[in-house]
């Protein structure tokens, strides 16, 4: 390392393209980190031979200068998702679900396929995947002794991030950029703290309950200074600056692959007969309302003829009248004929009691 220039600040690493790198680095993908400015390289085997041949040539030479990005190993990717499971997800059958998924074939795979199906599971698991993916990329680079700072962590004007990339190797830059520096330093610091690798919460009251606005974090231009001719080809610049576009898929490039690959031919099958059965229930949602308003109705008596309606009225009326003046003559008759005789009570004559005066 003494033949490179030595930074005189924090290496400015971006953490979004360090997780996607720890990600995608497989048997059949190998990452690099520039241990003097900073830069990512991707050994992309689609590309020219003699490029490639150039760039084997310069990790052999600088092997001092280039560190490999840790490959992910099965028991790395199950002990990711089993954590996610065990720590984050509550409802039984889910994490039933899940933990099958996991112990069956292409577990990593299967388990994010179930992941984006699942909104509120999706957003815990996106969370969850940075938190862990954090401490695990601060311990590789405190391993590596690697003197850094991530940007995204950066509370900077962006002009002034560019100017500190500018003068990475300058004894005696400008005034404002010494000040940065100073910053630079001691947001540095912090990652080298226990507390960087064990998180914990704030103690005290809870901060009030505010609508979280996310603010996507500002990014500068990418600005390197001493990028061998032999490792320019193979730069990995990757405009990523959140963590949900990166995916823990091994197999996917980017999260618009993974969910292209989600919309398959089964997949669409169980779209159209999700389609059928909504359109189902929204039939019997309007039946159900058009029999709740005839409910309400009042009775409407059923429509009869006119005609049919008045001669059953008069015949009726006929009748009424004919069964009325049958009554009454049983009934005058009856008044006439057999009249109610009063009983006579013959009236006894006593004769007077006569009583004697006193002698």
């Amino acid at each position: 390392m003494a033949a490179y220039p030595k930074a005189k600040i924090p290496l400015i690493l971006r953490y979004h393209r360090l997780m996607d790198a720890f990600a995608k680095s497989d048997d059949e993908r190998d990452f690099y980190l520039d241990k003097v400015e900073g830069f990512l390289l991707y050994v992309d085997l689609d590309k020219e031979e003699q490029a490639l041949e150039s760039l084997e040539e310069e990790l052999r030479k600088n092997a001092d200068r280039y560190v490999i990005i840790p490959k992910m190993t099965f028991y790395e990717v199950k002990k990711f998702m089993d954590g996610f499971v065990h720590e984050k997800v509550y409802e039984i059958d889910t994490k039933e679900k899940l933990l099958d998924l996991i112990a069956s074939k292409d577990s990593r795979e299967n388990f994010l396929e179930f992941i984006y199906d699942h909104l509120t599971e999706l957003e815990k698991w996106q969370l969850y995947y940075q938190e862990r993916s954090r401490i695990r990329i601060i311990e590789w680079l405190r391993q590596q002794e690697v003197h850094f700072v991530f940007e995204e962590d950066l509370d900077l004007p962006r002009l002034t991030v560019e100017k500190l990339k500018r003068t990475i190797f300058e004894t005696k830059p400008p005034k404002d950029v010494l000040q940065a520096r100073e910053q630079l330093e001691a947001k540095a610091r912090v990652y080298y703290s226990t507390e960087a690798l064990n998180p914990r919460p704030k103690r005290g009251r809870p901060p009030k309950q505010v609508v979280k606005v996310e603010i996507e974090p500002q990014v500068t231009a990418d600005i390197y200074m001493e990028v061998p001719p032999a490792s320019r080809p193979f730069l990995y610049i990757p405009d990523i600056t959140s963590a949900s576009s990166v995916t823990f898929s091994a197999k996917f490039e980017t999260e618009e692959h993974l969910l292209a690959s989600l919309k398959g031919s089964t997949r669409i099958k169980v779209d159209e007969k999700l389609e059928a059965l909504s359109q189902r229930l929204e039939s019997l949602r309007h039946l159900t309302a058009h029999l709740g308003k005839e409910s309400v109705q009042p009775k409407i008596s059923l429509p009869v003829k006119p005609k049919l309606k008045t001669s059953i009225e008069a015949v009726s009326e006929e009748e009424g009248s004919k069964v009325e003046t049958a009554l009454g003559g049983i009934l005058g008759k009856k008044e006439e004929g057999v009249k109610p005789q009063r009983r006579r009570f013959a009236i006894k004559k006593v004769a007077q009691i006569k009583t004697k005066k006193g002698k």
